[in-house]
């Protein structure tokens, strides 16, 4: 009983993963700017990514493998925004413009200010 409770466990998280990470790549082929697409990779991608890994944790029943992907579960939670953020200010930077659809642009405001300051 408990081995088929833990199969089903793995297998509603391995097509959960799947379905954030299939989000996720459809998000990049679909959404208009590059801010967006950003968005899409880093959080629905994170999350895919990290249940499919959690899951393979949970199959191998060993909790030395299990440990070290929640430890790479972790990671990903920990790096992804941050370096979607990063990724973003640098490509603000390099004057990629945000989509007609975007209502407002935080980023130009601060760096007005910025330059005002100086």
């Amino acid at each position: 009983m408990l081995d088929l409770v833990l199969a089903l466990v793995v297998g509603v998280m391995l097509v959960a993963g799947g379905v954030f990470t299939f989000l996720a790549a459809l998000g990049i082929l679909r959404l208009p700017d590059v801010y967006t697409r950003m968005h899409a990779a880093s959080k629905a991608g994170t999350v895919g990514s990290g249940l499919m890994l959690l899951a393979a944790g949970i199959h191998s029943l060993d909790i030395a493998i299990f440990t070290r992907a929640l430890a790479g579960f972790v990671f990903f939670v920990l790096t992804a925004p941050v370096a979607a953020h990063l990724v973003a200010k640098a490509a603000h930077a390099a004057g990629y413009r945000l989509s007609r659809l975007a209502v407002m642009d935080d980023m130009r405001a601060s760096r007005k200010h910025a330059a005002k300051k100086r």
